[in-house]
């Protein structure tokens, strides 16, 4: 039992460098950037606050356990904008290696379960990845949208980009929220381009 739970409090310390991990989008009150413990944490409360508006039905649990684990491997793979300019196959490299790395400190149970629902979130096939998905693109908007623009301008977003590399994530896992923010962006586009 002793092995065990050093195995789990290593994984569990390995994981408190998220909040070391500064992340592209500013908090809403723009004093910072946020880190990646900090997002994984609020997207989490948003799939449980707007989970009645998912495309299909999910499970709320699987769903929060996807958040809480999805951006684990930013620790070796850092945090790579969905409008930033890197190459993606890399990227992809960089983290399953990470993801090799940072799972396998959990006992194999616990790491095989975890490392299945991090898979499971990054092929988004499921309904419950599906949104879970969406949900993970949605936040940063809200946020570019609440510090009027946020990041948008440093990264030259333009509306056809933000539908393309968002929009369609969110529409198909949660239409009703997108359908909801898309005014709210056409307006900022409107006033601000």
């Amino acid at each position: 039992m002793s092995d065990r739970i050093d195995a789990q409090l290593a994984f569990l310390i390995e994981a408190d460098k998220l909040k070391s991990t500064l992340r592209a989008t500013t908090l809403c009150d723009q004093s910072r950037r946020e880190n990646s413990g900090e997002h994984s944490w609020h997207i989490a409360l948003y799939a449980l606050v707007m989970a009645e508006h998912a495309a299909r039905a999910v499970n709320i649990d699987r769903v929060i356990k996807m958040l809480l684990l999805h951006d684990i491997v930013e620790i070796d793979a850092g945090d790579n904008p969905i409008h930033g300019n890197y190459d993606a196959a890399e990227m992809e490299a960089v983290e399953q290696a990470a993801a090799k790395r940072i799972f396998g400190l959990l006992p194999s149970d616990q790491a095989a379960a975890f490392r299945a629902l991090w898979d499971e979130f990054e092929a988004a096939q499921t309904d419950d990845a599906i949104f879970a998905k969406s949900i993970d693109r949605v936040q940063p908007v809200i946020s570019n949208l609440e510090t009027n623009g946020g990041t948008w301008p440093e990264y030259n977003v333009t509306p056809k980009q933000l539908h393309s590399r968002v929009g369609v994530k969110v529409q198909r896992g949660a239409p009703a929220i997108w359908n909801a923010l898309k005014s709210r962006i056409d307006a900022w586009f409107l006033q601000n381009t």
